[in-house]
């Protein structure tokens, strides 16, 4: 397959508007004659859905949850960047996109990492107009922190509950279309199936997870805003409910899957202390800003961190990377740690974590100003460990977090199935093989407010739309697929839970498709995987009845795709024969462990194209074009 990332010609600085000018319109009048589906009410969802409900145009809005403010973006923590400099520190639109290029390691699209840095201002008036309380100086002005793979203070935040606060504004504003009647919202639905009619995106169909009953819905265009699909790990920082179904069935359905290897593992986790868990928790990295990350110099050292003195601490990050210190980008971060606590330098009951100590920074600032500006995070700390980070440093280690992979999309954030737009972490676009600490609020918002509204008038003003109502042969057709793969969940009747194959899943997945890669590793999963899933489908006992309330069925679900999705990932991970990013192949590596890029065969998005459940995916290459930011070895010392 031709992959046309449609990237506008001319000076980078100038593709976007020189783009939306030549881009289609829909006469305000015929707006209100289209109707756009939006799947997921987080972030992505919620700011498209309130834009193009503003805009005129009707809008389905689904979501498995019972409101949009349960969406997983209200976990966010750190806060959302914009190149404003209000620091006065030499920030630009253009340090913004050097900076994500260089963070991505030289695997994301120019162009649309220009565009996100470009608009991203925009996004803060937004949001200050609705009237999200981000944090102010003493003199009132919006006040801005510092994040990993930045030199510059550029990170607008409201304590640790940044994302919280940008959904409740990205709420508010889809309420207000909610109540003037333009959004129609869907809750506790969940997508199980899109719907192609005539080779455009025509539809959905969702199951009613309240009482069972498969539903299908008719559009001009259907948007996921679905997330991630971290949760393939079993352990990860996203919510339990957070999946990858709606981004794999239409993947099934014709829309390539582009670098699924590019999972982000995130430095600042509070570490797993028990088997019993079934999610692990971030702790934002925004406290890197003022906390410092050490070891004991001693291997095997069961001092307690208060009684190990100041010469006998190795602060490994500072001293490694002297220029970023303890903001070095969450990859770097991420393997050090591990690599420290693999040679022995681990802390904690299990060996592994590391120390972030803030006693530094509270001696230097009081106690008063810490609990200003991380204040929650030290609660929530303390309510899980039982440890008051005030006196004794947090234990951190990484855990899988973002997925800088998901469908591909062009430039206008289609996939290759036309109609089916794609936005926020659901598809690839903006962040390569790393993302940047506080981006992932401003893609999602970026996509919503400022791109997709312009981008999806386009296509609707472009192409002629056949009357398809939900008695259409592929409707029909889709929902007995659906009820027939659930009647199958249903009927197996075996002999181990839903959560012990995801368990199982998971270790395979983190064992060897984790934070660090060897072929040997790839190729051993390639043949757990499948085994796993063989006996998903002989030896799974779903309990409870598919026409009523089962979660149980929903989690089954879920299960089944990432069975798929994690054999995909790690044939992405096994083909990359390079280190880039959050993709980190042993083999790969500089003298000092540096991640160690091939650009020469490598300069490319892997955009999978499915085949069939027996057949293997089909690889297609679109090739990475770097005009501006010339690619080179990533360095932060």
């Amino acid at each position: 397959m031709k992959l046309d990332a449609k990237i506008p010609d001319g000076p980078i600085e100038q593709k976007w508007s020189n783009h939306r000018f030549h881009l289609k319109l829909v006469n305000p009048a015929n707006k209100r004659k289209y109707t756009i589906i939006v799947v997921g009410t987080g972030l992505a969802g919620a700011s498209a859905s309130a834009s193009l409900a503003e805009l005129g145009y009707n809008v389905l809005a689904f979501s498995y949850h019972e409101s949009p403010r349960r969406a997983h973006s209200i976990a966010a923590q750190g806060g959302i960047n914009a190149p404003k400099n209000y620091s006065n520190d030499g920030d630009s639109i253009r340090r913004l996109f050097y900076d994500t290029v260089k963070g991505g390691d030289y695997r994301s699209r120019e162009a649309n990492v220009y565009r996100l840095a470009e608009v991203s201002g925009s996004i803060i008036d937004q949001c200050v107009a609705q009237g999200v309380p981000f944090a102010r100086d003493y003199a009132g002005y919006l006040d801005n922190r510092s994040f990993g793979g930045a030199q510059v203070a550029r990170t607008f935040y409201a304590r640790g509950q940044t994302g919280q606060q940008l959904l409740l504004g990205a709420y508010s504003a889809l309420c207000r279309q909610m109540d003037m009647g333009k959004v129609r919202f869907f809750p506790r639905r969940e997508m199980i199936d899109l719907v192609v009619v005539d080779g455009q995106a025509r539809g959905i169909v969702a199951r009613n997870m309240v009482n069972g009953i498969l539903e299908s819905y008719t559009a001009d265009a259907v948007v996921l805003a679905t997330g991630g699909y971290g949760n393939v790990f079993f352990l990860s920082t996203n919510a339990k409910a957070s999946n990858a179904t709606a981004v794999w069935r239409a993947h099934k359905k014709g829309a390539l899957f582009a670098n699924p290897c590019f999972t982000q593992i995130h430095p600042t986790c509070i570490p797993q202390s028990g088997q019993y868990q079934s999610k692990l928790t971030l702790m934002s990295e925004s406290l890197r800003n003022d906390g410092r990350i050490w070891v004991p110099k001693k291997k095997g050292d069961t001092r307690r961190p208060e009684d190990i003195p100041e010469n006998e601490r190795d602060y490994y990050l500072e001293r490694l990377y002297p220029s970023f210190g303890n903001l070095v980008p969450r990859d770097v971060a991420s393997r050090r740690a591990k690599e420290m606590c693999d040679q022995g330098y681990g802390v904690g009951p299990t060996k592994l974590a590391v120390y972030l100590d803030f006693s530094d920074a509270i001696k230097r600032l009081g106690r008063q100003v810490i609990e200003e500006r991380y204040g929650n995070l030290f609660d929530m700390y303390h309510e899980i460990t039982a440890e008051d980070p005030y006196k004794t440093p947090m234990r951190i280690y990484p855990a899988v977090h973002y997925t800088m992979g998901g469908l591909w999309v062009d430039y206008n954030l289609m996939s290759t199935i036309p109609g089916l737009y794609v936005i926020g972490e659901a598809n690839f676009s903006d962040h390569g093989a790393n993302r940047l600490g506080a981006s992932a609020l401003m893609q999602g918002l970026a996509d919503g407010y400022f791109i997709l509204p312009y981008t999806i008038g386009d296509y609707l003003a472009s192409h002629s739309f056949k009357p398809v109502k939900t008695d259409h042969a592929e409707f029909k057709k889709a929902e007995q697929e659906t009820e027939k793969s659930i009647k199958k969940l249903m009927a197996i009747d075996g002999k181990k839970t839903v959560d012990e194959f995801h368990r199982e899943l998971g270790a395979i997945m983190w064992d060897h498709v984790g934070m660090a890669r060897n072929r040997r590793g790839l190729k051993k999963a390639l043949e757990m995987i499948p085994a796993l899933r063989e006996e998903f489908w002989k030896n799974v006992r779903v309990t409870g009845s598919d026409l009523d309330l089962n979660v149980e069925l929903e989690k089954a679900g879920r299960v089944a795709d990432f069975l798929e999705l994690g054999e995909l990932l790690a044939r992405d991970a096994l083909h990359r024969e390079e280190s880039c990013g959050g993709h980190f192949r042993e083999e790969h590596q500089t003298p000092e462990g540096e991640a160690k890029r091939n650009d020469a065969k490598f300069s490319y998005v892997a955009a999978w194209e499915y085949q069939g459940p027996k057949r293997t995916a089909t690889l297609n290459k679109e090739p990475l074009k770097f005009e501006v930011v010339k690619p080179s070895q990533r360095s932060y010392k």
